[in-house]
């Protein structure tokens, strides 16, 4: 039985901890979508994180848990700078300013090669993330977002979810909540850039840009963003439907494809919906 878990470890060790790091993508984009907002930045946060720690351990030789800490402090520097003006805007409009983000992120990477190393990307970082560090963040971060929920702020992310201008009504600082949201989910972003750019070992410009913020946004809208549950589900089925669907070759992306299109139209809450399963709960009782 241990040899045949060290075989699996040995295979499919990147993948099971992708999930780990998926998960906490998932999280973060979930936080703005609690507060109403459709923000875009998180592939760029991740991107700033993952280059900020890779930086940290390969030229200053601080140690992980410090990598850790300034790959969660950039983005979230980051984002009270830019939060400012863009937070003013809202639905696809903040959509758009956040993507532009992104872009801009992109590019200065590409134009920063004595410390990015441009196109060609880091190399040889430290292979430092274990498992642990992956479940720990994971752990943490489901905490206190749950905290957070039932808590006033919590409770202030749904009012101005729901209706920003009531929320403002009721005493509640909008701006204040938006940008906290923003700043955490910058944070949770560049905590799984920075385990991320440890557990690959290389990490590119092309890895933070459109389509990888489309997939954080697809991975929380399949999960859904009633419960933290739904992030994390949809997380865990985008990153190993991949995995599943290779014996499809060319494929794979239109199966994969069709059975979110087939979730969304039937299940427009996504896949975990406590309502849903309160009910089914109640079915089984009866």
């Amino acid at each position: 039985m241990p040899d045949s878990f060290e075989s699996f470890w040995a295979v499919y060790s990147n993948l099971v901890l992708t999930l780990g790091t998926n998960s906490l993508l998932a999280l973060s984009i979930y936080l703005t979508l609690s507060c109403g907002m459709l923000a875009m930045a998180n592939a760029a946060f991740m991107g700033i994180g993952a280059y900020t720690a890779a930086l940290l351990t390969m030229n200053a030789g601080v140690p992980f848990p410090v990598a850790l800490a300034g790959g969660m402090a950039a983005p979230a520097v980051v984002a009270l700078a830019i939060g400012g003006p863009t937070l003013r805007l809202s639905g696809v409009y903040l959509a758009m300013a956040t993507l532009a983000f992104g872009e801009v992120v992109r590019i200065f990477i590409l134009n920063t090669e004595d410390w990015t190393g441009g196109a060609l990307g880091l190399n040889g970082i430290p292979p430092q993330t274990e498992w642990w560090h992956v479940a720990l963040a994971l752990g943490l971060a489901c905490l206190v977002l749950a905290l957070l929920r039932r808590s006033k702020v919590g409770r202030a992310f749904e009012a101005i979810k729901l209706d920003e201008t009531a929320a403002g009504l009721m005493g509640i600082d909008v701006n204040a909540h938006k940008m906290l949201a923003f700043v955490l989910g910058a944070m949770l972003a560049g905590l799984a850039g920075a385990l991320n750019a440890h557990l690959t070992f290389f990490i590119g410009p092309n890895e933070y840009g459109f389509d990888r913020g489309v997939e954080i946004l697809t991975m929380t809208i399949l999960g859904g963003i009633h419960g933290l549950m739904g992030p994390i589900s949809g997380a865990v089925i985008l990153t190993l439907l991949p995995e599943l669907l290779r014996s499809l070759a060319d494929f794979r992306n239109v199966v994969n494809g069709l059975i979110l299109v087939v979730i969304v139209l039937f299940l427009p809450r996504g896949l975990w919906d406590p309502a849903r399963v309160r009910a089914l709960l109640g079915r089984g009782r009866a």
